[in-house]
């Protein structure tokens, strides 16, 4: 048609049926059975009135809501598939941060809404529900796996969350403020994703769904290795006066191959006494002095997964129900390492009479895994091994693991005894793991009366996991090598009713009332039990230690009791208001402060009803929300107890001093927003202001031991956060033959610590890792990054001192913050006819990192930035030095390359190895091809669609390192703004095959 609508067309008859369809307009069918037609259509209202899963699963239309929301399909998180569901959530929601660990195939992450409310680390997960049941998103590992040289290193055995099937999964719903969680309670204070499961589909008979794909992963950044000179200290020279090599004692020098320093000769067509694999020892002649280029990216092989799902669904119009079964199958590109990962799920319900309906839905996963890696900042971990691999040594030389005739008593480590053999790591020194997870409800909705309904619900959430970690003989930490073994047990069992009254008074008015409670029940159970020493080596049991084991218990026992109720309120289809409450009683606070209430008003009007717009404007929405949201801690906090000791023992007083009159955190939370579509749908806005304040903040501080005890649980401090939110989308071409589609989201967070607890001196701090630390003070924000840094004038030249290195500082000092001033995302959908292409790119701006690999690649000589004063053997620094009457002067003394460089990127320094922050990615690509109905005709089959994917494929960054999108996994929580030990992040390429029957 032209602009006008008009159009012209020829049909065969009088009983053609036309079909006219346009862009936020109802598709109408009329009979051509007029020479003139006129054709009035209806504005569209499927996207104003789109269901929106809500607080406690109910369903509600999206212009009734009056706080910020969005909703991911499957659809989007399937495009460009990765081992953990959330990663197709990055760049796709304005608020939303998805910090990952990049410490294994499970690829663990830490979720949050809005910027940090907590001053504790693990206080700031966003609640994660599964079709109404709430799963824990906390990590649990080995008892001293410290992201930096702990007994052990860390281990991402993953988490309630890294399991759930893809497949399976319907739509995600970001539920952002306390408005929009208010009635999950304390649970859900950070926010909350709501997953919704696949369900049967009515009057669809019976289908089959079939999905099968593979996805590679091959490491495409590396740092920026040098590879012009050799492993030595830079001091060693022989008669004539030149840098020499020797691997062992000989005609040319003492040895040179005990550092873990690259300072030593460059590679210059020398040869030199080197070690010889076939001897294990040094070599009888000199050989060539060269580097190997290869020798940690050998290492590493190509990743594969393959992705597995076959599904059942049917339905009528008494119920529906649907059956999956998947399995996913995981070699990492660290060799000996993956997962074997097998889902099942039952979603069902049934329609017993008028007023009664039953249903349940059931997710059961099982995950088996020979071996997952260690990293961090550690002697076990491959990422350590990473660090101190030389550039004159061949990998190939690690290979036989043992010694020649001490096979399973030594390793080979021909270099350093303070570096394990890379495979030794990755084949002797396992971390197995046996997981099970069910995730389950049962529910009855039962029609009281014409606008009376109960739902009645129970859910259960149980985890179980059994890890075994295994040391063989001479590693570097148990020299007789050591095993635990580790059992886990989750268990949370939720029930809930929930009575529903809807009622009509006129055309103009309507009331929905509902009340409801829920009981919530959660258990925690961990034993490990330890052997240091073994008698026969390699064999991993209890029974084979040298000592008694040693045996941890931890259990803990949590119950919440809770009544609420909403109010919505609706006033001719233009004004909408809703008003809840709920109250709590929990087991972890105080008898006298255990039980709190917390109120929420949601509003929402829509403007283009009430006044007259230009035409453009399709439809204004404007929305205003107040809320508050209680949450408590965890248990054993308000009174003195004894904990269980290591055998032979039997219990022993906990040094944690107890709070017996501590108050429940409040958060209270504003926000206000609008939505616009303009254009006939074309274009839609959202954009959001929020401002947050968190009180009565508890929180474990250390203490003097002096004391008696080693901490104190206080309660108290402010943090506040505001911020901003926007959302743009536009249907920039819609057509038969092409459509383009994009939306962008960008958000802003302000984080201030306006208060803390009285007893803490000036600070409180979040985490630390080696010598970085993320330290809140008031004024500051709570992921502040302080460590040692440089001294300098008052003009900011770096101070030198008299001997020409940089002067030490007396005190740490601030060196920027972890989280980035804005993120954003940019998704853009093309069609041309059966092809789809989805193209997004993601990204941050601002914020720091500590690097822990780059300060020791760089003190060591082995990147490419240390070329300044290598030719020279020695560096002038760039500053100024301090003279006795307090002025200063430049800087002229000349230094030793090799120890400049090491005062310059010292361990301490930690401003010295912090970069920005800030990156561009282009996140995923995936092409899609849908075959066409008429090719499959007399085939059996409804449908066939083919793709390709690519996801991590890009990186724009200044962090010289693999990833600047990571964070230190360390104990049990993931420590943003800090690297420590990381391992690679691939690029994963990828293929699915779908086709329903």
């Amino acid at each position: 048609s032209d602009m006008e609508g008009n159009f012209r067309i020829s049909v065969s008859g009088p009983s053609s049926v036309l079909t006219i369809s346009y862009l936020g307009y109802l598709t109408q069918e009329v009979m051509a059975d007029n020479v003139v037609l006129t054709i009035k259509m209806k504005l569209s209202s499927s996207e104003l009135d789109e269901v929106v899963v809500t607080a406690l699963g109910i369903k509600r239309e999206e212009k009734k809501l009056g706080f910020s929301q969005q909703t991911v399909k499957s659809e989007s998180l399937s495009q460009a598939r990765s081992n953990n569901w959330s990663s197709g959530l990055k760049g796709k929601v304005a608020g939303l941060s998805i910090i990952s660990t990049g410490s294994g195939p499970l690829n663990s992450q830490q979720i949050t809404l809005r910027g940090n409310r907590s001053l504790s680390p693990k206080g700031n997960y966003a609640l994660i529900v599964v079709d109404g049941v709430p799963v824990n998103a906390e990590m649990t590992t080995s008892g001293s796996s410290s992201a930096y040289m702990g007994q052990d290193s860390p281990i991402d055995y993953g988490n309630g969350i890294s399991d759930l099937n893809l497949d399976d999964i319907d739509a995600v719903t970001v539920l952002k403020g306390a408005g929009a969680t208010a009635l999950y309670g304390s649970r859900a204070a950070n926010g909350a994703l709501i997953i919704t499961t696949k369900s049967g589909k009515k009057n669809k008979g019976l289908g089959i769904s079939f999905t099968t794909g593979a996805a590679f992963d091959k490491i495409q950044r590396w740092p920026d290795y040098q590879y012009k000179y050799g492993q030595g200290t830079g001091n060693s020279s022989n008669a004539q006066g030149n840098q020499y090599y020797s691997y062992d004692n000989s005609a040319d020098g003492t040895s040179t191959s005990g550092t873990s320093s690259a300072w030593g000769p460059a590679f210059a067509g020398q040869n030199f006494y080197q070690y010889d694999p076939t001897l294990q020892g040094q070599s009888a002649e000199r050989v060539p002095w060269q580097p190997y280029r290869d020798n940690r990216k050998d290492f590493w092989r190509t990743g594969i997964t393959l992705n597995n799902n076959v599904s059942i669904q049917g339905g009528d119009e008494k119920g529906s129900m649907r059956l999956s079964l998947g399995n996913q199958k995981n070699e990492w590109i660290m060799p000996n390492t993956g997962f074997d990962r097998t889902t099942a799920s039952v979603n069902a319900n049934y329609q017993v009479s008028s007023k009664i309906k039953l249903g349940s839905t059931i997710n059961y996963n099982t995950r088996n895994s020979d071996n997952l890696p260690s990293t961090g900042y550690n002697n076990g971990s491959i990422a350590y091994f990473m660090i101190f691999q030389q550039p004159n040594i061949d990998l190939n030389w690690y290979r036989p693991i043992w010694e020649k005739g001490k096979e399973q008593i030594q390793q080979l480590h021909p270099f350093s005894s303070f570096i394990d053999n890379p495979y030794l790591i990755a084949y002797e020194a396992t971390n197995t793991l046996n997981s099970d997870q069910i995730v389950g409800n049962i529910f009855a909705n039962i029609r009281l009366a014409p606008n009376l309904d109960l739902m009645l619900r129970s859910a259960m959430n149980t985890y179980n996991q059994t890890r075994e970690q295994k040391r063989p003989y001479s590693i570097n930490r148990y020299a007789k090598g050591f095993y635990e073994r580790q059992d886990v047990f989750k268990q949370e069992i939720n029930t809930d009713f929930l009575l529903s009254y809807k009622k009509d008074f006129g055309q103009r008015f309507s009331l929905a009332a509902s009340a409801g409670g829920n009981s919530m029940n959660y258990k925690y159970r961990r034993t490990e039990a330890e052997v240091t020493g073994l008698v026969v080596p390699g064999v991993y049991k209890l029974s084979n230690g040298a000592s008694a084991p040693i045996l941890t218990l931890g259990d803990a026992y949590k119950k919440m009791n809770s009544l609420y109720g909403l109010i919505s309120l609706s006033f001719s289809d233009m004004l909408f208001v809703d008003i809840t409450g709920r109250n709590d009683w929990t087991s972890t606070l105080p008898v006298a402060n255990n039980s709190f209430f917390y109120p929420s008003v949601n509003t929402s009007l829509i403007v283009s009803e009430m006044v007259s717009l230009p035409k453009t404007i399709d439809y204004l929405k404007y929305r205003l929300s107040f809320a508050q949201v209680g949450n408590d801690t965890d248990p054993y906090k308000t009174q003195k107890y004894y904990g269980q000791s290591a055998f032979p023992s039997s219990a022993q007083a906990v040094t944690v001093l107890y709070n017996d009159h501590f108050k429940p955190e409040i958060t209270t939370s504003f926000e206000t927003g609008f939505e616009i579509r303009m254009l006939h749908n074309r274009l839609t806005a959202d954009a959001t202001v929020y401002e947050s304040m968190t009180k009565n903040q508890i929180i474990d501080i250390p203490m003097d031991f002096s004391t008696g005890y080693s901490g104190a649980v206080l309660n108290g401090g402010k943090v506040k956060n505001r911020g901003i939110e926007v959302s743009l989308g536009g249907k920039f071409i819609d057509n038969l033959n092409f459509k383009w589609n994009a939306n962008v989201n960008w958000s802003r967070n302000w984080n201030k610590v306006m208060e803390l607890p009285e007893g803490i001196d000036g600070q409180q701090i979040i985490g630390t890792a080696g010598t970085a630390s993320i330290i809140a003070k008031v004024g500051g924000t709570t992921s502040a990054l302080y460590g040692f840094g440089f001294v300098r004038s008052p003009e900011g030249k770096i101070v030198y001192d008299n001997g020409g290195l940089p002067a030490y500082p007396d005190e740490i000092q601030y060196i920027g913050d972890a989280s980035p001033k804005w993120k954003a995302g940019l998704t853009n959908s093309f069609s041309i006819g059966n092809f789809t292409m989805n193209v997004t790119i993601d990204g941050q701006y601002g914020g720091k990192i500590y690097s822990m690999t780059h300060h020791k690649l760089a003190e060591q000589g082995k990147l490419n930035s240390n070329e300044m004063g290598r030719a020279e053997g020695y560096i002038i620094g760039d500053g100024v030095i301090q003279n006795p009457d307090g002025s200063y002067s430049p800087n002229t003394k000349k230094v030793a390359t090799a120890e400049y460089y090491g005062r310059y990127y010292r361990r301490a320094n930690i401003e010295s190895n912090s970069f920005d922050a800030s990156y561009g990615k282009l996140r995923e690509v995936s092409l899609q091809y849908k075959m066409p109905k008429k090719w499959l005709k007399n085939t059996g089959l409804q449908s066939v669609q083919f793709s390709v994917f690519g996801r991590d494929l890009a990186v724009i960054s200044d962090f010289p390192i693999y990833d600047p999108e990571t964070a230190a996994l360390n104990g049990n929580t993931i420590l943003p703004g800090v690297e420590t030990g990381q391992m690679p992040s691939p690029a994963t390429y990828g293929f699915n095959l779908s086709l329903t029957l």
